[in-house]
């Protein structure tokens, strides 16, 4: 499974339709994570003062119609979608739970 983190009103946009996040267009994937660690310290590096709910979704890699390329980051490897993501293939919805100061604590199921 690949963990992607999101703000929920941008998973919310266009929801008939493939998911294509900026950097879909902007570096031509989608950034993932390896597991639930991981997806939490991406979480608190890069979305501890966006606010709203923040979500991760679990991406099924299988039901994925387009190419996953693992590659290093300098702080890992990390999975990245070369497509845009089938909705079918997000197999579940987590929400990111933050403390007060934003930092990211656990993954809980999304309701």
């Amino acid at each position: 499974m690949l963990f992607h983190v999101v703000p929920l009103s941008e998973w919310a946009t266009d929801p008939g339709l493939p998911y294509r996040p900026a950097s879909l267009a902007e570096e031509g994937f989608v950034h993932c994570s390896p597991d639930g660690a991981s997806a939490l310290a991406v979480a608190d590096a890069h979305y501890r003062r966006v606010p709203g709910p923040l979500l991760a979704l679990v991406i099924d890699e299988a039901r994925l119609g387009v190419e996953v390329r693992r590659e290093d980051s300098g702080d890992g490897v990390f999975p990245h979608v070369h497509g845009p993501v089938e909705r079918t293939a997000v197999v579940a919805v987590l929400e990111v739970r933050r403390g007060a100061d934003g930092k990211a604590l656990e993954l809980v199921p999304w309701a």
